[in-house]
């Protein structure tokens, strides 16, 4: 058990997803549910945008919330007097280190890069400012240079480094050799910023906590650019039921907080998303269904009420006689003899098949009382 912090950054990494606005009041209240939820610090935007933005971030820190709020920004020292400007009390200071991005997106030297941020991180450290050095691209950085880069950072009064993971191209295996040889030769404190583009963002965060990284960011959903961000629900569920380290999350609260950023997103949360999907805890299989109505621990890794979902028996073509009886129990109160189970269950597999799906409730009914009509 040792303390991690949650950094949050649906606001501005999340909402850099293609195609994604959230309004102003929207912005509001995200920032109050992901402090509600326990999220240590919110990055809250980009303030030298301007307009709107920078409003957003003003309005937030003005919500007096527990959670830290920070502004991003490039290592650009207008950029952090527009955040200062908003009241907020961290600032992230962004670079690239990798030599693709210093060629050709900065069209410049390794020497200037540490040149820009160590003149905003001075700059920043002088203002009172808690700062996090984000070493854009990380992950295909030379290794000797980002130690450079690192120890610079620290020397100049960064709180820490962000590690990014920018085009999602480490696995666990590389993530944690990466951060363990990163913190052992510089001694600063490691984010975790990574992205899923081969799908192993969480499963990286992870990687790069057990290397000794004290701070993951994260976005609800797994909001982000291309395909998105470690995901908020599942980095704090799989803290804390695989690597034993319970940050005290609202995590029954979940369901609730992903489904409004989803809505406000206007990006569906899929039935089959993990930790928060509403297929999590539905069993239609019948050894399954049979497993979890005995038991639920046989079939389920936590407790649904643990994430804000219900358990759901789905009755369609792979579902059981137990699931069958069960279910007409539970919900109508209906004791079902064996040999009614079995002719329903042929019945309603019949039906799914041509329907092509699970059954509804009403369904259900028509059927049993088409079957009761028939043996009268």
């Amino acid at each position: 058990m040792r303390h991690l912090t949650i950094v949050d950054t649906t606001l501005r990494d999340g909402e850099q997803t293609a195609g994604v606005v959230f309004s102003n009041q929207e912005k509001l209240r995200i920032a109050r549910l992901l402090d509600e939820l326990g999220v240590h610090q919110i990055e809250a935007g980009v303030a030298v945008m301007g307009g709107d933005e920078k409003q957003a971030i003003s309005d937030i820190v003005k919500l007096g919330l527990k959670a830290s709020i920070m502004g991003w920004n490039r290592a650009v020292i207008s950029d952090i007097e527009a955040s200062l400007a908003c009241g907020v009390d961290a600032v992230a200071i962004s670079i690239s280190t990798s030599d693709i991005h210093i060629e050709h997106k900065l069209m410049t030297t390794r020497d200037d890069v540490l040149e820009r941020m160590v003149k905003a991180t001075t700059f920043a450290k002088r203002e009172g400012m808690y700062i996090s050095v984000n070493a854009e691209d990380a992950s295909r950085s030379d290794m000797d240079y980002l130690v450079e880069f690192a120890k610079e950072a620290k020397k100049a009064g960064a709180n820490r480094l962000r590690y990014c993971d920018t085009v999602g191209i480490l696995d666990p295996f590389k993530t944690y050799e990466n951060i363990k040889t990163l913190i052992e030769k510089t001694g600063i404190d490691v984010e975790m910023h990574t992205h899923d583009d081969f799908g192993m963002a969480t499963a990286n965060a992870l990687a790069g906590v057990k290397a000794g990284a004290t701070h993951v960011g994260v976005t609800v959903n797994g909001l982000g650019e291309r395909a998105g961000n470690a995901a908020l629900e599942e980095v704090v569920m799989a803290l804390k039921y695989l690597l034993k380290t319970d940050l005290s999350f609202a995590t029954e609260r979940f369901v609730e907080v992903s489904e409004y950023v989803a809505r406000a997103s206007g990006r569906m949360l899929p039935p089959w998303k993990s930790i928060v999907g509403s297929n999590m805890f539905a069993h239609e299989s019948g050894i399954h269904a049979d497993g979890a109505l005995k038991d639920p621990r046989t079939y389920e890794a936590f407790r649904p009420e643990d994430v804000g979902l219900e358990r759901q028996i789905v009755i369609g073509k792979h579902s059981g006689t137990a699931s069958i009886k069960a279910k007409f129990l539970l919900e109508y109160g209906k004791e079902m003899k064996d040999e009614e189970a079995v002719e329903m269950l042929s019945r309603v597999r019949a039906l799914a098949v041509d329907m092509k799906r699970s059954l509804f409730d009403k369904e259900l009914v028509y059927i049993y009382e088409d079957m009761l009509k028939q043996h009268k």
